[in-house]
């Protein structure tokens, strides 16, 4: 993809980042956050990702950020640290270019050099068709959907759960 470039996100990228989110937040199903986060807040979740050694990474596209990507905590409890979460996000006018992909098979790539074991894609509304094939497309399998779990934009969503081996997986111990 001419001028793509996917990087470690920075300080400086969080502006940009809360902006697209926003977005999301406002328009989309795809997070149940009802009221958009500041951007101290978001930077606040940067840092503690960086912090615990999660990746966090940048889309540019003709030296503009057009979207993020991040793992995360799948759970709290320390028997889940070897499961992290992903998060994609899009500016609006770039979605259906193949940004996405191009920013989750790099995601895969940092969490797996970090020796994190499952990934899990946590699918806000089931006919997310974009996000559902952008990870069977990388090799996610569908491994349950939890029925009408969140209320947004006046009405029931589910939530469709997608899992990936990463690294040795389950074959050695964490």
């Amino acid at each position: 993809m001419h001028n793509l470039v996917i990087r470690h996100c920075e300080t400086k990228d969080i502006e940009v980042i809360s902006t697209i989110y926003a977005e999301a937040v406002i328009n989309g199903v795809a997070t149940f956050e009802l009221e958009p986060p500041t951007v101290t807040e978001m930077l606040q979740r940067r840092e503690w990702l960086l912090v615990n050694n999660y990746p966090y990474l940048v889309a540019e596209k003709a030296g503009q950020v057009v979207g993020y990507a991040y793992a995360g905590a799948f759970r709290a409890r320390p028997a889940f640290h070897g499961t992290v979460e992903d998060s994609i996000y899009l500016n609006k006018e770039v979605r259906g270019q193949g940004i996405g992909k191009a920013l989750l098979q790099q995601l895969i790539i940092e969490a797996e050099l970090r020796n994190f074991r499952q990934m899990v894609a946590v699918i806000g509304d089931s006919a997310n068709y974009p996000s559902l094939r952008l990870h069977a497309s990388l090799g996610f399998k569908k491994v349950g959907t939890l029925q009408s779990v969140g209320w947004k934009h006046n009405r029931w969503l589910d939530t469709v759960l997608m899992q990936l081996a990463l690294g040795e997986a389950d074959r050695t111990p964490y």
